[in-house]
């Protein structure tokens, strides 16, 4: 059933592939973080193990919400590997077992969505006139934030 929420069907259609994008960034991030939580190795192990295991549980976690935000502006929500790898911006390294390595990995990843989350929060609000998504994208731009700032401080 199409939303009626007080914004136009064709801002909806935007927004939502502007989600959808975000979905599949977080996809990417989520997996790549899994890749690296199965195959860190080093002294610090454990304590990297469950750093890795925290943050793919938040970012599962975000998945889940901007999935179902897609489905309350009344659109479909992508969930197929092939649909998330050409809506992402961004890519899929090499294997590495090397912690300074993923962690410089992570940390583009978690900056790049929070300046791509800044751009989508004033489209949100300015353009698509969806203040509802501009709040709720803000809340995931604090999170990335957050999640940088963890990393960035093991690369000191």
């Amino acid at each position: 059933m199409k939303a009626n929420i007080g914004i136009t069907d064709k801002n909806l259609q935007a927004v939502a592939l502007m989600l959808n994008k975000i979905l599949a960034d977080e996809y990417v991030l989520y997996t790549k973080v899994r890749n690296y939580h199965w195959n860190i190795e080093g002294s610090n192990f454990m304590e990297m193990h469950k750093f890795y295991e925290d943050m793919y549980n938040g970012i599962d976690e975000l998945i889940d919400e901007i999935a179902e935000r897609v489905r309350k502006l009344g659109h479909y929500s992508e969930g197929r590997l092939k649909d998330f790898l050409k809506l992402t911006n961004l890519t899929e390294e090499t294997y590495s077992s090397e912690q300074k390595k993923q962690l410089q990995n992570l940390l583009n990843d978690h900056e790049t969505l929070a300046r791509n989350l800044r751009n989508d929060i004033n489209a949100c609000s300015d353009k698509y006139k969806d203040l509802g998504t501009a709040d709720f994208l803000t809340g995931l731009l604090k999170q990335h934030e957050t999640w940088a700032w963890f990393v960035r401080s093991y690369l000191k």
